[in-house]
């Protein structure tokens, strides 16, 4: 049951993530002069524009993924490094914000509707069920949102990392090519790395201590909860004691 609702909520998480993330990315391309996005119909929070049916998924059941690409055209930018570079990271800006605010919901969750609950789950199982929904699901925004905030920053094509290295370097340049030439090879790659080790953490207790050291992608989670949310756990959790 847990593992469903983990599911469950991890599907509502997605789309609260997604949704703001790829319309930050038009909005930004949009006031910075291209309008492409917007007359493709991107600029909008309806989650069936933006999500990726594969990167979906993989969010939902390891942590990180992808939602459809915004299309722009950066030669429209009026000012075309600072268009590239804003409309790259307005994404992970939001995703930012979005877990600075779930945080406090999830704690607000926990004390109010989770605790007062535990006394009467026997009695209401059901009850008890979409509570623990409600309050995964602001937790996994705020976690899954700094895992995609991390992911998304890596500096692999077709990644918003490497629309901020396009920005501040030339086309000739031959890190530059690289990443772009071979970003999506390194992206599945890792994915795929990362995939197999956490199904042998999860069905092969015996080696999952070996196993933690080599999944690339998890360490780059860990980070995002630990490191880049240490700033909002710590000011939420003095504000709202649980």
């Amino acid at each position: 049951m847990e593992r469903i609702i983990q599911l469950i909520a991890g599907a509502i998480a997605v789309i609260f993530i997604f949704a703001p993330h790829e319309f930050a990315h038009a909005f930004a391309a949009y006031k910075c002069g291209d309008p492409t996005a917007k007359m493709r119909g991107r600029m909008t929070l309806n989650p069936i524009k933006h999500l990726d049916p594969m990167g979906y998924a993989l969010c939902v059941f390891a942590g990180f993924g992808w939602a459809k690409p915004v299309p722009i055209n950066p030669y429209n930018f009026r000012k075309y490094r600072k268009g590239l570079f804003l409309t790259a990271i307005a994404g992970v800006v939001t995703n930012y914000i979005i877990a600075f605010i779930a945080y406090p919901l999830y704690l607000l969750s926990l004390k109010y509707l989770y605790f007062p609950t535990i006394l009467v789950l026997y009695d209401f199982p059901l009850l008890g069920v979409l509570v623990e929904i409600v309050c995964t699901s602001f937790y996994l925004i705020f976690a899954y949102g700094l895992n995609v905030i991390i992911f998304n920053l890596l500096p692999l094509f077709p990644l918003d990392g490497f629309r901020v290295v396009e920005a501040f370097t030339r086309e000739i340049n031959p890190v530059r090519r690289f990443l772009r030439n071979n970003g999506s090879m390194i992206l599945m790659i890792l994915i795929i790395e990362s995939f197999l080790c956490g199904i042998l953490m999860d069905y092969a207790p015996s080696v999952a201590g070996i196993v933690q050291y080599f999944n690339i992608l998890g360490y780059v989670q860990t980070f995002g909860t630990t490191i880049l949310g240490f700033p909002i756990t710590a000011l939420w959790g003095l504000i709202i004691p649980v």
